[in-house]
């Protein structure tokens, strides 16, 4: 709206300075500031209102250090972040521009999902919340949506189910008839595997600020014709916009950690971090680096894959000798890290460095390709 209200005084008046409301980067920066405060000068408010019996229990599965060391906390902080990113886009993005409707449609949807698991969890009391078939149901039924829309809608026919391999320069894959189950597919991985990494102070937000961060990066670029051109990359037109609502998820992700860093005041919970986990997987698909996430976000591809060994060894060491063994001394991954004596704080920042490094890593294959 103050895009609008910007433009319509440079258009009437023509006062100096105006112009740059036409800028991506003018207003990409404006929204992240706008997130960043929303998110900062809001966050003490809603402590104080979620204090009363919004409260999370201490997860009786984590670590006895983590059991013994954690105070309850009040949950759903994630309400935080998508608040403070939608005031944030309406403002500065342009209404016109389907790419940024879908990335907040996926950010309401998934995190009115967690709103309810959690909702489900500390006020009804029911144990494990929403049962998982219909957090599944939700993040299918979201792929599907987006799926569908994005290959039937003629604003995305360069979507259509091409997309460009990391490290290849002229190599294409077509999804063809597959192109919708694979969305359904990441949008439901990257959104699980965000949840899975929500177990520390700071970890999650921290961690998905920064592979937002990089997915704005190639959301600018690829909404740059000449840019797009001499990278050899998609050109997405309007996909720039993508980079105004990117920044403005990464600043709501550092004001939350305004709160969150330990010893944390307040837990994004569900609601946030499927809220986080859907964003990052619609804003790949819609600027092609969905076969990047791999490398940009190989932190959740790490927590993930430490699940799914840990359960996978323990089932067929069950089964071959009639008693469970466990690769990993607890998993997630940064549970494990846990249980061998990592203080919390060195666990997440060291998961933050190891993202900066995928982070870099995926930049080479702009240049490798």
């Amino acid at each position: 709206m103050l895009y609008y209200l910007l433009q319509f005084i440079h258009d009437a008046f023509d006062p100096p300075g105006f112009g740059v409301v036409d800028y991506i980067t003018f207003r990409a920066s404006a929204a992240a500031i706008t997130s960043l405060l929303i998110t900062i000068l809001a966050g003490p408010r809603l402590i104080r209102f979620l204090e009363d019996k919004y409260i999370e229990p201490v997860k009786e599965e984590a670590p006895e250090e983590h059991r013994r060391k954690k105070k309850q906390l009040p949950t759903m902080g994630g309400t935080l972040i998508i608040v403070a990113v939608t005031v944030s886009v309406l403002l500065w993005a342009k209404f016109d521009d389907p790419y940024v409707w879908l990335i907040l449609l996926s950010i309401v949807w998934m995190g009115t999902i967690g709103f309810i698991d959690d909702y489900r969890k500390v006020v009804l009391k029911i144990k494990g919340g929403l049962a998982a078939r219909y957090k599944l149901i939700g993040q299918v039924s979201l792929g599907l949506f987006i799926g569908f829309y994005t290959w039937f809608d003629p604003a995305f026919s360069v979507l259509l189910g091409e997309t460009t391999i990391p490290f290849f320069k002229d190599l294409m894959i077509d999804y063809g008839m597959f192109y919708v189950p694979v969305v359904v597919f990441i949008i439901t991985a990257v959104s699980n595997a965000v949840n899975l990494t929500d177990g520390l102070d700071g970890l999650a937000a921290g961690t998905s600020g920064i592979v937002v961060f990089g997915l704005a990066g190639f959301a600018y670029l690829s909404g740059n014709a000449v840019y797009a051109e001499y990278l050899n990359i998609a050109f997405i037109p309007g996909g720039g916009e993508v980079a105004i609502v990117s920044l403005a998820i990464v600043m709501a992700s550092v004001g939350f950690l305004w709160f969150n860093s330990h010893p944390a005041e307040i837990f994004m919970g569900d609601t946030g971090s499927l809220a986080l986990g859907s964003a990052i997987a619609v804003i790949a698909l819609l600027i092609k680096k969905e076969l990047l996430l791999p490398v940009l976000a190989g932190t959740f591809l790490l927590e993930t894959l430490s699940v799914s060994m840990q359960v996978a060894w323990f089932k067929l060491t069950k089964w071959r000798y009639g008693e469970g063994r466990r690769i990993f001394l607890m998993a997630p991954l940064h549970h494990h890290f846990q249980m061998k004596g990592w203080a919390e704080e060195k666990i997440v920042i060291r998961f933050w460095i190891i993202t900066i490094l995928f982070f870099l890593a995926s930049l080479m294959t702009l240049k490798l390709r």
